[in-house]
């Protein structure tokens, strides 16, 4: 018989481990992986979408499926921020003004607040959309609680290590994800504001960052120091698409702010040059990124979501003449097609992996608002892709 204490103690204990955060602990990659279900919704035919009208649609379709989500995660979540991010790049191709009008509502309804930790990547992407909506508006109080908020980081920026611990360790971009979430947020913050100071804690935390997260011999991004010397069971590295895609779509969100003589950017331009070259390297024929880059044998399904995102990324570099057409364009609208095909007639975006840290086996019915965020973030540049060619670098 167990005493009362014990038996409360084990249920305290038991609610701990079913309220971990997704990034919590990773199990070695030894056993034998879970088949999942056998999925119910199928992708359709793979074939090429050139016109833009019928991109602009398909787009429409997914937005729309995004603005009737039930969501009941809060407004600043890094996943509804995602989407926000993609229905503004809607926006920007539709000529349906439902997007950008919920988006107001939404940052409204929020009073253009930051998620409630201070230093977390995860609740700064959200200031990104406030960003735009700026541009736009040039409403002070868009960005008055983000700058607020980055304000005191600058006071006090934290000086813990980059050795990642979860949310006990989180105030630093410490894992590849963040990279994303926050600092197209800062450098979109010193161009609004001319405060070159915001710019100038980017590009020194983002360089800390890649050089702890970057392997120079894979040339891929690791998700964060637990995967040092993790390996998969083929002895290769372990690399998750979608954390790598992360990376990739970040350097589409920062170079633009990054102004072409600063001294740091030849550097950071020649990385991305470098990590989307290995990215179309292991690009399956098909078009879809498996969740481990370098286990595709293990992992046999392709996943949508790092698939958009590295999309997203490529097709940005070509447009804006960083990338060499000729070497990267195929690979984007490649991907593209195969994203295409994932979309369901009302607008869901499937074979997304769930929200993770991993490479995973996952149920290919799934869909997220952040896959449907990407997509569209790649359709508005593959649409530019099609119309016209971009300068060779």
């Amino acid at each position: 018989m167990f005493s009362p204490i014990l038996i409360r103690l084990r249920l305290v204990l038991a609610s701990l481990v079913l309220a971990a955060p997704a990034f919590g602990a990773v199990e070695p990659i030894q056993t034998p992986l879970p088949e999942p279900p056998p999925p119910k919704l199928s992708p359709g035919p793979v074939v090429p979408l050139r016109d833009p009208a019928a991109i602009v649609a398909l787009m429409e379709r997914v937005a729309d499926f995004q603005l009737a989500w039930p969501d009941k995660r809060p407004v600043h979540h890094w996943t509804r921020a995602t989407g926000y991010l993609g229905l503004l790049a809607a926006s920007r191709t539709s000529a349906n003004p439902a997007y950008e009008k919920a988006l107001l509502a939404l940052a409204e309804g929020h009073q253009w607040r930051l998620g409630p930790w201070r230093y977390h990547a995860d609740d700064h992407i959200v200031g990104q959309a406030y960003l735009e909506l700026y541009e736009k508006h040039r409403d002070p109080r868009m960005i008055t609680p983000l700058r607020e908020m980055f304000d005191l980081i600058l006071k006090t920026p934290s000086t813990n290590s980059l050795e990642y611990g979860g949310w006990k360790n989180s105030d630093r971009w410490c894992w590849c994800d963040a990279l994303f979430m926050a600092p197209p947020a800062w450098a979109a913050l010193a161009r609004a504001t001319g405060d070159v100071r915001y710019l100038d804690f980017m590009i020194k935390e983002w360089i800390e960052a890649e050089a702890s997260l970057y392997d120079r011999e894979e040339q891929f991004y690791h998700r964060d120091s637990r995967f040092f010397p993790k390996r998969e069971q083929n002895g290769k590295k372990i690399f998750w698409s979608r954390g790598n895609g992360w990376v990739l779509a970040a350097y589409a969100r920062v170079l633009p702010y990054i102004p072409e003589d600063h001294p740091a950017r030849p550097a950071i331009v020649a990385r991305f040059r470098e990590f989307a070259a290995r990215v179309v390297a292991v690009q399956p024929a098909d078009g879809l990124w498996r969740t481990s880059l370098l286990d595709t044998e293990r992992y046999t399904s392709g996943e949508t979501s790092g698939t958009a995102l590295f999309c997203y990324g490529l097709a940005w570099g070509v447009n804006n003449g960083l990338l060499d057409r000729a070497a990267v364009a195929p690979a984007a609208l490649r991907a593209w097609d195969a994203l295409a095909a994932h979309v369901m007639p009302d607008g869901r975006l499937i074979h997304v992996q769930p929200v993770g840290n991993s490479p995973a086996r996952f149920n290919l019915d799934t869909y997220e608002v952040y896959g449907s965020g990407a997509l569209l973030l790649a359709g508005e540049q593959i649409i530019q892709l099609t119309r016209k060619p971009a300068a060779t670098p």
